[in-house]
Order: structure tokens, then sequence, then C-alpha cells
């Protein structure tokens, strides 16, 4: 199938020292609130007089566009109006309950909650029964509350676990528990699935990271941690940092998928990488992927991993291969 590219973060992640070859191996709900959705023909229609809120989460703008709805919200967690696009299912009826895949942009001007529509994600969901939820997060926001920020309030991981999942499972008719949510991303949106995951251990039941570091500590997860250090004080935090300098080790621990391994256990696990390493960012990303693998193995945790030539890269067909496997996963729309 076709690959569409997708785009690497503004900037390139330092490159690790000189390493050792790695070669380990073989990824309350009720329906209603004011703004619960019901299908109208081919559109989708808001019913109530006033927009769902939740933990402060309020909209400030929706736009109808039948299958994709926009929302722009407004938020003390945020110090501008962050957006979201929501793929709903064709067909989608309010008074059944569907499965939720949570979709994480990579870094950088190009990436935001639009990418994956640009990347065709409408094509790879039809006749799939899965909501799609696609929110900003950042520049260079790594999915994280940073140590410090200079330009007011970058609070991204508040934003989507605290205010963003509650408004969802309010404003559409969602299977609102563990078996019915999943989260995916890209780059530095599959870092913060992978985080996302063993940080709030019932929230998804599957994950996956299309060419996201899986380390940051070690070689290679040190340049990890340093890119999102670099990357944030750069276009992000106007100076400030996600992990600060010296590093918050504490912050570090907690987001580090690598000491949380055990969280993944009883979860669906996808990992894809590209192995160009003339690719700055999969010269960082692939062995990270490698040593998370080959921790999860050694383990026994079941996962799914793939090495595909080529560059940092969403993948098409990896793409369609995840969203197939997600709503096989998840428990079905009904």
């Amino acid at each position: 199938m076709t690959q569409k590219p997708d785009h690497p973060m503004t900037l390139d992640p330092p490159r690790p020292p000189a390493r050792r070859a790695i070669n380990r191996r073989s990824m309350l709900k009720g329906m209603g609130g004011a703004a619960a959705l019901a299908a109208v023909g081919g559109g989708v229609s808001v019913a109530g007089a006033a927009p769902a809120q939740a933990a402060g989460l309020s909209v400030v703008e929706h736009q109808d566009g039948g299958r994709m709805q926009y929302y722009r919200f407004s938020t003390p967690s945020i110090g501008w109006n962050p957006a979201v696009n929501v793929l709903l299912p064709d067909g989608y009826n309010a008074a059944r309950r569907y499965p939720v895949l949570y979709l994480l942009h990579g870094g950088g001007s190009d990436n935001d909650f639009r990418i994956f529509d640009k990347l065709g994600i409408r094509d790879v969901t039809v006749g799939r029964e899965l909501i799609v939820v696609m929110p900003d997060g950042g520049l260079a926001g790594w999915y994280c509350n940073p140590v410090s920020s200079n330009v007011g309030p970058r609070n991204w991981e508040t934003f989507h676990i605290d205010e963003l999942i509650p408004w969802v499972d309010s404003t559409f008719s969602t299977i609102a528990e563990f078996s019915g949510r999943a989260v995916s991303g890209f780059s530095m949106g599959g870092f913060g699935a992978l985080k996302y995951t063993a940080k709030y251990y019932g929230h998804f039941a599957s994950v996956s990271s299309h060419s996201g570091p899986a380390d940051l500590r070690g070689a290679e997860g040190s340049a990890v941690t340093h890119w999102a250090n670099v990357s944030s004080a750069a276009v992000e935090l106007g100076g400030g940092m996600v992990y600060g300098a010296p590093w918050d080790e504490a912050r570090v621990s907690a987001d580090n998928p690598m000491e949380h391994i055990e969280s993944y256990r009883g979860k669906r696990i996808f990992l894809v990488c590209g192995t160009e390493t003339l690719d700055p960012n999969e010269l960082v990303v692939l062995p990270t992927q490698r040593t998370f693998g080959g921790a999860l193995e050694a383990a026994g945790i079941p996962h799914e991993r793939f090495e595909d030539p080529g560059a940092h890269i969403v993948r098409r067909d990896r793409l369609q291969q995840d969203i197939d496997g997600i709503v096989a996963h998840l428990t079905k729309a009904g």
C-alpha cells in the first residue's frame, strides 16, 4: 500500500554516543450531556443549548464536518486555545456506544491535530466502528506537564488525561472504560502513547507507537531526554524545559516506558520504526524501541514489533494494520 510521509520534528535529536550493537528483538459512562451528538443524515448535529464542559474545559468553537467534527477549547491548562478533530464512524448512532482511539501527533510546525486527516485517517477507518480523537499536543509539548515555562501554561498531560478524555466521554457515545480505549501516536506522539499507557494504567487497553521513542535513559534514551528539553525550550516553552536542567529525575522516571514494563502486561502493544540510521530521528528512536521490545520479551509480555526500511514517517500500511488491530482488540460497538 502506498506510504504517505509525515514530517520530522522541527529539531533533529542529538546523535547518541558510540554504542555496542543491540541485538534484542522481537508495542460512568452515560450517554448525554448538553452536547451529546446524534446522527442526522450525512452529518452530525449538536443537541442542547450549550457545549459540554469537563474539568474546566470549555468549547469556544465547533465546526460540523460530518464524520469529522472540529472543536477548539479554552482551558486553564494551556495558554492558548488548543483544538481537536474527532472522527466519527460511518453511520454514527448516539443510541450505540463506540470504542475510542486517541491518536497523537508528532512535533514540529507541520504537525498538529490536523496531520492525520492529511495522511488519510478517514480512508483507513472506513467501515470501522471506531471514534478517533486527534488533539493538539504543541510544537514540542512531549505530552508532558513541563518543569518550567516562560510562555504561560503548557500542561498537555493535564489537558489530555484530566480534561479531554472526560469531555469526549460526556459528549460522544463512547465505551468509557479500559476495554474501550486505545492510544497511538507518531514520533513525539508515539512516546506520549507509551507514557500515558503506563502512567495511567487503567485508561488504555491498546497502545501503539509509530517511530516513537521508548526509553529516556541509557545512551539513546538520554539523547531522547535531551531532545525533549532542547526542542521544548526552543519552540514550545520560551526557554523553559520539559524535564529541566539538571533533569528532574523523578519526572524522567515517571514518564519513562522502560521503567514501567509491568504496566504493559495484559495490553495490546504495537511498535514500528524505520531502519534508516542516516535519518537523525530514527538513529535515536530505533535503538530505544529495540531495547523496549527486548524488555517486553524478557518479561514474557506479548507484543508486535516491526522494523521497516525507510525514515521517520507514518507508514500507511502499518497505520491500517494498527487500526484494524485496535478494532479487533477493543470492546465492539453496540
